[in-house]
Order: C-alpha cells, then structure tokens, then sequence
C-alpha cells in the first residue's frame, strides 16, 4: 500500500505539525508529508520541516498582486507535489473555492474548540479560549473536521470534549486543548491514510 501524500499548511509554531511527522515516524500513520507550507515567513514551523527534511515553503499573501494570484500559487505548490491529502494545522486563512474543489473532501482541519460552539469567522488561536473562558461554559475540546467553503462548517471527523475549570486561565486551558488536539488530528489523518473515513450527508463513519 502507497503512502498518502500529505501538504500541511500552517501560519505559527507547527506544534500539530509536529504531532503529525513524530505519527508519521513511528509507523502510526502510513503517509509521508512532502511539503509544510506557510503563510509567514517567520513561522516556527517552518524550521520544524527543514528539520526533518521536509520542503519547506512561505506562500506569504503580501507577495502577490491578488488574492487570484496568491491562490493559483498556493494550489501549484500542491498539485506539483501530486498531494493527495491537505492538513490545516493552524492555519488562519480561508482556502479558495478553487483549492476546495480540486481537493473536495480531501482537507482536515484542527479546530481549539467543540464545533459548532466557538467557531467561525473570528474564532481562532487564544481568541477561542478567551472566549470560552469568558462565557463560562464547563466544557470545551477540539474537533477535526473537513473543510468546505466556509470557516469551521465541513462534516466533523472527530471530536473531544476538555473540562474546564473555575480558577482556569487562557495558557492552562489552550494546554490542556493542545495536548488533545494533537491525539485527535493524528487519528483522523490515519483513518484517512488508512481508507477508513466515508462521508454520507454531513456525517463521517
């Protein structure tokens, strides 16, 4: 059985990233990432590709003269490389109509939160867990979902829940979210490599 060919993007530390390469490396996902593709160039996880051999690219938005542009390069990047399955490991920005339908339920994205609660338009980063902190609820998580046109709103692969404390603050809570973010997106991305996920309507079996 071939390896699935993986294209992370990413816009910070590439703590998910890392997640996915140290699967990757033990035998637990049967896929390979070809290339980790950045939006920043100062991006930390871009080192963490170059690391482990793994090309490393910055498709920074100010270099282009349109969103068109930026876009058409992003989706040549990819289709170069022959990937077959895109990862968003924090990632803040929108994917082109054009990239999801050349990749149509072929993109997993990690979400800092139980979707469809703290999600959307806005909802990002430490934003989602302020969030949570300041609206009280007593439980968050994090959910992998695949993308689709709009922000957070794909059929959701799977999800787990954190409790959340009284005296918590934003770091304990984004840590604790972290920690399963990283077992939760590893997971899906096996269950893809391994041919095991089916969508029906907005259900994954």
């Amino acid at each position: 059985m071939s390896l699935t060919r993986i294209g992370v993007l990413i816009s910070g530390n590439g703590t998910n990233l890392q997640a996915l390469i140290d699967n990757i490396a033990s035998g637990n996902i049967s896929g390979r990432i070809c290339v980790v593709i950045s939006d920043r160039k100062d991006a930390y996880g871009l080192v963490r590709a170059k690391k482990h051999g793994i090309d490393a690219v910055c498709i920074n938005k100010k270099d282009f003269l349109n969103d068109t542009d930026f876009n058409s390069k992003l989706l040549e990047e990819l289709k170069n490389r022959d990937i077959q399955l895109i990862v968003l490991a924090g990632y803040l920005r929108i994917l082109s109509t054009e990239i999801i339908n050349e990749y149509r339920n072929r993109i997993i994205n990690i979400h800092p939160s139980l979707i469809p609660s703290f999600c959307g338009k806005g909802y990002y980063g430490e934003k989602v867990h302020k969030a949570v902190l300041e609206y009280g609820v007593k439980v968050t998580g994090a959910t992998v979902h695949f993308v689709d046109e709009k922000a957070d709103t794909g059929p959701i692969i799977l999800q787990e829940p954190v409790k959340v404390n009284n005296d918590d603050t934003l770091e304990a809570l984004q840590e604790r979210v972290l920690k399963i973010e990283h077992a939760l997106l590893s997971e899906a991305v096996k269950l893809f490599c391994d041919g095991r996920l089916r969508i029906s309507e907005r259900k994954v079996w």
